[in-house]
């Protein structure tokens, strides 16, 4: 499991809410463990300032993960991950949800001309990146 520190980022032009690729990101981080049960998320004020949203863009995305039994409030705390959550998901899961982005950006590469190994070493400097 990693060590690095919870990492979030939106795309404001995906065409998808921002507060759903909040909940998207958090349900995922949960899913794969890096997010643990009884763990604080960032609070609403400080994940507003590193992502440059809103605060309520936050506040809704919380709301509706407590709302689904991901988070729960701990009054004078924030919110945590509830200690008894159902959503966990295996690796094989986890790469079919993988797997729809990575189409995605397969088909791009190859409408921009780009061979199977170019594609591929995109991803690597992208997890290059990311690691370091």
């Amino acid at each position: 499991m990693s060590n690095l520190p919870l990492q979030f980022e939106i795309h404001p032009s995906s065409g998808v809410p921002i507060f759903r690729q909040i909940m998207d990101q958090v349900r995922a981080q949960v899913a794969s463990g890096r997010l643990k049960p009884g763990e604080l998320v960032p609070s609403v004020r400080q994940m507003a300032i590193d992502l440059a949203v809103n605060m309520m863009t936050v506040s809704k995305a919380y709301s509706r993960l407590e709302a689904e039994g991901i988070l729960e409030r701990d009054r004078g705390t924030g919110m945590r991950v509830r200690a008894v959550t159902t959503l966990s998901a295996s690796v094989a899961d986890r790469q079919l949800e993988l797997r729809e982005l990575v189409e995605h950006m397969v088909t791009r590469g190859l409408q921009l001309g780009l061979t199977d190994e170019q594609i591929a070493a995109v991803v690597k400097t992208v997890l290059k990146e990311r690691r370091s």
